[in-house]
């Protein structure tokens, strides 16, 4: 197995003292292979799994031509320059067909999804229809094969419609279901361990003491992670000691395809996880030229990737979003990655220093003509974890770019879809 420095080394402009967004995004990705390992689940199991094989159809969808209207099925050859009138013959219901051939001068009327009656070829909707004594008047201007649908438009025997990595959402349900196939073959869950770091941190319930404050990292992991329908396991709060710190990393590289920590990837006294996984595996340490979440660590311990991440919680959260979920969803082999960015005016002036990539939290909203605009949530401190909770989006200002001025565009990540 290659060794992730030497990956890393091997990313134009790596940097670990001043390391870019998109090199710690390349290194992270260069390192990692999705999961092979598959499982066989029912259709209604698969909601929200990643597909593990190609669902080639045994069958067309529609398996024959059909109405795609309520109206009359007849031959285009039939119809005149003007008011056509043909005789009805019979009827074609869904489920029911029209039994014999249309001969010339005849037409059928036809319910939507009716197997098209022999000889037929064009359906005109009966809105647009005269009936009288059993003799239909057609209007003008119909056109050959309108309003039919043809066998396999949908679906084609034999033709893969669905490949490996597809995220199988209720669309994908309903087309394995079209094809009568009962079960499907998907790629099994990724394996989260997680726990948080530090003697100040103290569980909920329980009485704080001087200095201390709640753990709300595990909660906020929790539900990211909950959202990417990964298997999860909370270790809780491991102190600022080697010794558990060390069985706790143990342990969650056993059962674990990636570890998840919060704190102690800085250089304070207390900050015990850099030696330990520097110890257990191989560990690198960055410093990434991003606000907030500049201390991260990436690295392995066994055969589980390992995510260092700050203990502030903005940035946690936005190290998740930008590093780890992408991480994840490549890991469970899914062949989808982050929402696009949109554009927006900035509704006030933005404080930015060039030289590092920012992750404002923003609310994207829409003016009074219809424009996007986007505004701050207030405070941007690392330790406001408010400004998640008012916030619809992060307002993205580049490496380079320095103060924004309203009105200027900025790039915006909509949350909806990403968290």
């Amino acid at each position: 197995m290659k060794r992730i420095i030497e990956i890393a080394h091997a990313i134009e402009g790596y940097d670990p003292d001043a390391l870019h967004v998109d090199k710690a995004r390349a290194a992270i990705r260069a390192c990692l292979a999705p999961l092979t390992a598959a499982e066989r689940v029912p259709v209604r199991a698969a909601l929200g799994r990643v597909l593990a094989e190609d669902i080639v159809p045994a069958i067309d969808v529609p398996g024959h031509d059909n109405t795609a209207m309520d109206g009359y099925a007849l031959r285009a050859a039939d119809l005149r320059e003007g008011e056509t009138v043909l005789e009805e013959a019979g009827a074609a219901l869904a489920g029911r067909a029209f039994a014999g051939t249309l001969g010339a001068g005849q037409c059928v009327r036809v319910t939507t999804g009716a197997v098209m009656p022999a000889g037929a070829d064009t359906v005109v909707v009966q809105e647009v229809v005269k009936v009288k004594d059993g003799r239909v008047t057609i209007p003008p201007g119909q056109m050959r094969g309108q309003n039919v649908r043809t066998a396999g438009e949908d679906l084609k025997k034999g033709v893969a419609v669905l490949r490996p990595g597809r995220l199988l959402q209720p669309a994908e349900l309903g087309l394995v279901a079209s094809l009568g196939i009962g079960e499907v073959a998907v790629r099994r869950r990724v394996r989260v361990a997680f726990f948080s770091t530090g003697d100040e941190l103290a569980s909920i319930g329980t009485a704080l003491k001087p200095g201390e404050v709640y753990d709300s990292n595990r909660y906020t992991l929790h539900g990211m992670l909950a959202r990417l329908g990964v298997e999860l396991r909370d270790l809780g709060v491991v102190r600022d000691d080697p010794q558990k710190l060390e069985a706790a990393f143990r342990d969650a590289a056993q059962n674990a395809d990636a570890i998840i920590t919060t704190g102690g990837v800085s250089v304070g006294e207390a900050d015990f996880v850099k030696p330990m996984m520097a110890k257990l595996g191989e560990a690198l340490f960055w410093r990434i030229a991003m606000r907030p979440g500049r201390p991260m660590a990436f690295g392995r311990i066994g055969d589980a990737f390992l995510f260092g991440l700050p203990g502030n919680p903005v940035a946690v959260m936005v190290t998740f979003y930008q590093f780890v979920r992408e991480a994840l969803l490549h890991l469970a082999g899914r062949e989808d990655g982050a929402p696009p960015l949109l554009e927006a005016a900035a509704a006030e002036p933005l404080r930015k220093v060039a030289g590092r990539t920012e992750y404002q939290r923003g609310v994207l909203f829409r003016d009074a003509q219809g424009g996007l605009k986007v505004r701050t949530t207030g405070q941007q401190g690392s330790g406001v974890l408010r400004s998640m909770s008012e916030a619809n989006c992060f307002i993205v200002l580049e490496h380079e770019r320095g103060r924004v001025q309203a009105g200027e565009t900025v790039r915006v990540q909509p949350f909806e879809g990403l968290v």
